[in-house]
């Protein structure tokens, strides 16, 4: 076993690798069970001010009932991407409707430069981020109204969601969070937009599939799979936070591969929120910060020519204490056989 399964060595120094203009990578599965898919958003951002919004690329979103099954005939949709279907659709309706794709939709006084359009719902929303302004009285306005942005919100209450993929991210300290609501910079303040969901209750409890940093490695532990959170009947709405120390870690197999990834701890911490409007953002976020140390693992190698001299030695130990045991019971009868006599 020790030759088909070498052991690792490990060691511990100070990272020196020069890897931090290197994207870390995070993969992510979790389930919220009672936040339907067209209310969770997921965000991103670093010490450094990179903030990647509604992160679209390589993140998934999947419809699941009340029993946490998926829901039939429903696909995978990129984050955001119901919207863009949606849109698709809308502009579709538009050309059937006559108005032809040079119609120019109004963005109710949030366009950047004369002449901007807003031919959807989502064009609508996306103007209202970059000016700061409360997306609000969806049904006021024509874009939203004909795709039916409000009824679409309440057909997934009572859903939850699973979101999947990954993030390639800067290789600073940073965070990501699941939290309802369009996200935009007020001010230089992250700030979720709740005003069309203020009379929803958002119960943040959620499963954890599987969380972890860069490649997966042999023996490769990540402390959060499968972790189940419930929030408390009373107070499912609130901030539930992770706090995650990333250890930088090399991964060397007896071929000389090397796998560059990472390992984790954390620790967790849940504020109860009595109302959304009450300060603070509902939903699930992961605060990480990188360790300025670097744990290297190393197989050790056997040779064929160890394993030979280990085997005879095994086999010369054996017959050693079998001629050993022979020996005794050889003797021994001897001496009761004369004892008889």
């Amino acid at each position: 076993r020790a030759y088909l399964y070498p052991p690792t060595a490990n060691s511990l120094a100070v990272d020196t690798v020069p890897l931090r203009d290197a994207a870390l990578r995070i993969n992510l599965d979790v389930t919220f069970h009672r936040m339907g898919c067209a209310i969770v958003t997921l965000d991103a951002m670093d010490v450094t001010g990179n903030a990647h919004l509604d992160v679209a690329h390589s993140v998934y979103k999947r419809r699941l009932d009340a029993r946490g099954e998926p829901i039939a005939q429903a696909e995978r949709h990129a984050l955001g991407g119901s919207m863009h279907d949606g849109d698709g659709r809308a502009r579709e309706a538009l050309n059937e409707e006559g108005e032809g794709e040079d119609k120019c939709g109004s963005c109710y006084g949030a366009e950047e430069r004369e002449g901007d359009c807003c031919n959807t719902c989502e064009d609508v929303r996306e103007a209202y981020r970059r000016k700061g302004w409360a997306f609000k009285n969806a049904d006021s306005m024509v874009q939203c109204a004909r795709e039916g942005f409000t009824a679409k919100l309440h057909a997934q209450e009572g859903e939850g969601c699973r979101v999947s993929g990954y993030l390639d991210v800067n290789r600073v300290a940073g965070n990501f969070h699941f939290a309802p609501g369009k996200a935009f910079d007020r001010g230089g303040v992250h700030v979720h937009d709740l005003q069309p969901f203020d009379t929803y209750d958002f119960d943040t409890s959620h499963t954890v599939h599987s969380l972890s940093f860069g490649e997966k490695y042999p023996g490769a532990q990540n402390p959060l799979d499968a972790e189940v959170v419930q929030m408390p009947a009373l107070t499912p709405t609130g901030m539930y936070s992770y706090f995650l120390k990333v250890v930088p870690t090399e991964y060397e197999d007896k071929a000389g591969r090397v796998i560059d990834s990472n390992q984790f701890s954390f620790t967790r911490h849940y504020r109860a929120m009595k109302s959304i409007m009450g300060g603070g953002v509902p939903g699930v976020f992961f605060f990480y910060d990188l360790s300025p140390l670097r744990v290297h693992y190393v197989e050790e190698r056997r040779s064929a020519l160890h394993f030979l001299t280990s085997v005879l030695a095994i086999l010369g130990g054996v017959f050693t204490v079998s001629g050993m045991v022979d020996g005794m019971v050889y003797h021994g009868s001897k001496a009761i056989a004369k004892k008889m006599e």
